[in-house]
């Protein structure tokens, strides 16, 4: 288990009497890409709230070798999991270096409030540390230029890059991206790959992606999950997962003639 980044074994949810999630299991290696694909209401989503702790499951998740599923999505968190969403959710009076000294606090373990209000040498040195690593991060992803923008005036693209480094801030074990490239431009969604496996090569996290833009996705992901209703109905190298009979049959239904055209 140690060896592993994240392990995730029968993974099942219900909401009411539908089962939006059905033993689902993967794994992802430390430093390793893994892409989540599947059409609209295939449980992607659902999988990464199961994992995050918002919403409740049965089965098993460990993050570096520790057993997760029974924590609260902030004690995941500090466990190693990182997650950003497809909005992201910042705020916006705020310049990109001052998010990052925010997001960072989770790790500021000798700050405690006291220190804090009184400026103590505890503090001080938490807050420097802080700062000194959220320059780090700005330079890694590529935000020297908007480091003291606001983010109510990024583009959606560049917001997107700063919600990661808020995730990367907090030295994350398992990164969960959901649907990265979603709403921005094309030019940043050409950045986006690079950008991701320059990440994993310097940071070494492992990275689970969610994704629909299939060249994106297949030029980082060394192995790919797909889904159908809650179930993984195929897994291995994305470009045999893509040409799988069961995923082409879950995106295009089975119809002959959408699915010769599909070739």
């Amino acid at each position: 288990m140690a060896a592993t980044a994240l392990r995730v074994r029968g993974i099942t949810v219900d909401f009411g009497g539908l089962r939006a999630l059905d033993r689902v299991s993967i794994h992802a290696a430390p430093g390793e890409i893994v892409g989540i694909i599947g059409p609209n209401g295939a449980g992607k989503t659902t999988l990464f709230d199961a994992l995050s702790g918002f919403v409740p499951c049965r089965g098993g998740v460990w993050i570096d070798g520790v057993r997760v599923d029974h924590m609260a999505p902030h004690e995941r968190a500090a466990a190693g999991l990182g997650r950003s969403f497809q909005d992201a959710r910042l705020f916006h009076t705020m310049t990109v270096l001052d998010t990052l000294r925010i997001a960072s606090e989770l790790r500021m373990k000798k700050a405690t409030a006291v220190s804090s209000l009184f400026s103590l040498p505890a503090s001080r040195v938490a807050e420097s540390g802080s700062t000194r690593y959220a320059m780090q991060l700005v330079e890694l992803m590529g935000l020297g230029q908007y480091r003291d923008k606001l983010i109510k005036e990024l583009s959606t693209g560049t917001r997107r890059i700063v919600d990661l480094a808020c995730v990367l801030i907090q030295r994350p074990k398992v990164v969960l991206l959901d649907e990265p490239s979603s709403g921005i431009a094309q030019r940043e969604t050409e950045a986006l790959a690079p950008l991701l496996l320059d990440l994993r090569d310097k940071l070494g996290c492992a990275l689970v992606v969610i994704e629909h833009d299939m060249p994106l996705l297949l030029s980082v992901a060394e192995r790919v999950y797909g889904l159908e209703t809650g179930r993984v109905i195929a897994v291995g190298a994305g470009e045999d997962v893509v040409k799988d009979p069961e995923v082409v049959r879950s995106y295009l239904g089975d119809d002959p003639a959408a699915i010769a055209r599909s070739h």
